[in-house]
């Protein structure tokens, strides 16, 4: 059903799932790919749920480069898109000169804040699932040393790292997090091997548990700490599967759910911001048969109680946008 037809120039593509009338939605994924096993993939997957379940149709983009979000972003709000979901922080300046300039149409910004009447910003605690990834992460590793390593060194992938070295200190006060960053331009979302390459220096220095919250680099680091022998997290999307009983669980960032909510509110969008935590399910842990061999019934009632206790308030987890020195630095 699907067919492309060229968009942009410089070989960003349109797909529709199938020919429709306007006014359908539309996706634009972030620099990496559609199929990057993590963060635009997750958003694929949300978008697919709202169409096998209606029945409906949307348009997809991918792009080749940064200079195409903005003619992206016109292109289809020409086509009759509405609303218009973009993935990634990356959005948010050509959308603050877009969105002004298509007053009906609806944009749904997911992982920062754009503040224009016809936005909708989504933005996750993903601390909070961090968090308990570094319970369990502190629980399961032997040397006490565990690793994070995040693709584009960001304000936002800091806060991965801040949640999960809290949650790891928690459980093992005495530990330590060994932290490398594959890069500071987009570049450093799709690199598996600069990934795979920092792993195996992390597990030099001791890690037996790494989290990769890093796009698809995240893919390198999940198969060199499997084939070294030691755990890996993964993050965004649920990548237990990858290496069944290597993975100790993934972080899951319910950006399939933000993006089926768009679509299943189409024109009706509501603008302003929309916090995604733990009480709303917009994170969480993956758990499944593929890593079920891992975790042990006190690992799970550890992670139960710290959830409960996140949620009541009574453990406040770092943020990093409000305050950039992690706790445990």
């Amino acid at each position: 059903m699907t067919f492309l037809k060229s968009l942009l120039a410089g070989g960003a593509t349109l797909a529709l799932t199938a020919t429709g009338a306007l006014a359908e939605p539309a996706l634009i994924f972030d620099l990496g790919g559609k199929f990057d096993k993590s963060f635009n993939e997750a958003a694929y997957a949300g978008a697919q749920r709202w169409a096998d379940e209606t029945g409906g149709t949307y348009k997809e983009l991918e792009m080749q480069s940064e200079a195409q979000r903005e003619q992206a972003l016109r292109r289809l709000a020409e086509t009759g898109a509405n609303p218009i979901v973009t993935t990634g922080f990356a959005f948010a300046d050509v959308l603050n000169q877009v969105a002004p300039d298509y007053p009906d149409t609806r944009f749904v910004i997911i992982d920062t804040v754009v503040e224009q009447p016809n936005v909708q910003s989504v933005v996750y605690n993903e601390p909070e699932g961090s968090y308990l990834a570094g319970i369990l992460a502190g629980m399961a590793s032997k040397s006490g040393t565990a690793g994070f390593i995040g693709g584009m060194d960001i304000p936002l992938i800091h806060k991965f790292r801040c949640g999960f070295a809290q949650g790891f200190m928690a459980a093992r006060p005495d530990g330590k997090v060994v932290t490398n960053f594959t890069g500071t331009t987009p570049a450093a979302w799709n690199d598996p091997v600069k990934g795979a390459e920092l792993a195996r220096a992390q597990i030099a220095q001791g890690a037996d548990v790494i989290y990769a919250a890093a796009g698809g680099t995240g893919i390198g680091v999940l198969q060199a700490a499997a084939d070294e022998g030691i755990l890996s997290v993964g993050v965004d999307s649920n990548q237990n599967h990858l290496h069944p009983g290597k993975v100790l669980t993934s972080v899951l960032k319910r950006v399939d759910n933000s993006v089926y909510d768009a679509f299943k509110a189409g024109t009706a969008v509501e603008p302003g911001v929309k916090v995604m935590d733990l009480k709303s399910d917009g994170v969480g842990l993956a758990m499944d048969d593929n890593n079920k061999p891992l975790i042990t019934a006190e690992m799970t009632a550890a992670v139960d109680d710290a959830k409960a206790k996140i949620i009541a308030g009574e453990t406040k987890v770092h943020d990093y946008m409000t305050d950039n020195a992690c706790p445990v630095e």
